[in-house]
């Protein structure tokens, strides 16, 4: 098709990153990430990412992304403060087991490095 370009020149790209947040939490870091549509409706994206390390020692990252478009967002908080609501009064910290030391670590020494 003569003149014709994929989607008109907007490349995904183009779509510009509105708003960053970074939350590191232990091993995970989470991103809540606002972007714009093609129509320049925001919507929101959270992606969870985890190093993970191969057997060769060589790590990468794992990524959850979830997509949140603002139609949603009011049926999304109320869920998700419901959910953490119950949490919040159904687990306190007296009924949380403490989880015992494990004795599953290996004993390396700094020389076994170098083998």
């Amino acid at each position: 098709m003569e003149g014709f370009e994929k989607n008109d020149g907007f490349e995904k790209n183009d779509r510009d990153e509105i708003f960053s947040k970074a939350i590191r939490a232990g091993k995970r870091t989470y991103f809540f990430d606002v972007k714009a549509t093609r129509k320049n409706d925001y919507y929101l994206t959270i992606t969870e990412s985890k190093k993970r390390y191969d057997q060769d020692g060589k790590y990468h990252f794992e990524k959850h992304k979830i997509f949140l478009y603002k139609e949603d967002f009011e049926k999304f908080i109320n869920g998700l403060q419901e959910t953490v609501g119950f949490i919040q009064q159904n687990q306190t910290i007296e009924n949380v087991e403490e989880q015992p030391a494990t004795a599953e670590y290996t004993s390396v020494e700094f020389e076994d490095l170098h083998e």
